[in-house]
């Protein structure tokens, strides 16, 4: 099959509370890095991505052992280290202080980075918050990274979070979020958005089950676009969210790419609606 053209990301932007703006479609790792054979051709679509504008590339220690990490500095090369806006997770296991600073090394190691743009708890463990906020207050203070968030907080966390006297700073929370799982959007969402903190949102695909939907495949079509691109800008037409797909090729990248420019109808919107309700009363976050 020919690649078709390369469609620049679209222009919708996100701010961050220091003032950094990305583009609101950015592109995940999960399930990168974890065969030799698969590695040139993740890190082609990583370097298509930023090519057409992308900046957020999402990664962690945890994907592939850090082989994902790998991958995403191998894609930096090039004289894209400055386009790119780098964020990766410490593992709980790895949440206290000196644990968190320890991460922070390999994972900048990996990477092949001097700082990281954005980095993230990827999910609250047992170890105290407070010891994880000042690892990371004292990394900003070291440079090592920019500025730090969590992921897989739902709203009390979020309220536990804030009681630590720098848990205002947190700069972003990244929690599963899709057309067909909606649960964020009851509390913890409009809470976000009050704080004017983005909500970084993982498989917005629904980890491949939306795209099978026969609701949206029909919005699709009606559009001439793909059922993925349906998904993503239905996603990127909430207030504050940041999209972090997968996209492990340029076929998939290109078709991503596209969805920014996609402008559903009203009708649409209520298409979707009706078959995935938002939610009406508090539901657990959804994890993977």
């Amino acid at each position: 099959m020919t690649p078709g053209p390369a469609v620049p990301f679209g222009t919708g932007t996100l701010t961050f509370t220091d003032g950094a703006t990305v583009p609101a479609l950015g592109i995940g790792t999960y399930r990168m890095g974890q065969a030799a054979s698969s590695r040139q051709r993740e890190i082609a679509a990583l370097q298509l991505a930023l090519d057409l504008g992308a900046r957020v590339i999402d990664t962690a220690e945890m994907y592939a052992d850090g082989g994902a990490e790998q991958v995403v500095g191998a894609a930096l090369g090039g004289g894209r280290r400055d386009r790119a806006f780098v964020v990766s997770k410490v593992l709980p296991s790895n949440a206290s202080r000196s644990g968190v600073m320890a991460a922070c090394e390999r994972s900048l190691k990996r990477l092949a980075i001097e700082r990281i743009d954005l980095y993230l708890l990827h999910w609250r463990g047992a170890t105290p918050l407070v010891q994880t906020v000042d690892a990371f207050e004292e990394l900003v203070r070291r440079g090592s990274i920019v500025r730090w968030g969590v992921s897989n907080f739902d709203l009390d966390d979020m309220h536990r979070l804030f009681e630590l006297d720098p848990g205002a700073r947190c700069a972003a929370n990244q929690v599963y979020y899709s057309a067909s799982r909606r649960g964020v959007e009851f509390d913890l969402a409009p809470w976000m958005s009050g704080q004017r903190m983005p909500l970084m949102a993982y498989c917005p695909f629904d980890e491949g089950r939306l795209l099978g939907d026969r609701t949206l495949a029909a919005i699709g079509r009606k559009h001439g676009v793909s059922t993925a691109q349906v998904a993503l800008a239905w996603l990127l037409s909430r207030p504050g969210v940041i999209a972090i797909p997968k996209a492990g090729s340029v076929e998939h990248v290109r078709d991503n790419a596209a969805a920014p420019n996609l402008h559903l109808t009203a009708e649409d919107f209520e298409l979707i609606d009706r078959n995935f309700p938002p939610p009406k009363r508090k539901q657990g976050l959804s994890v993977v």
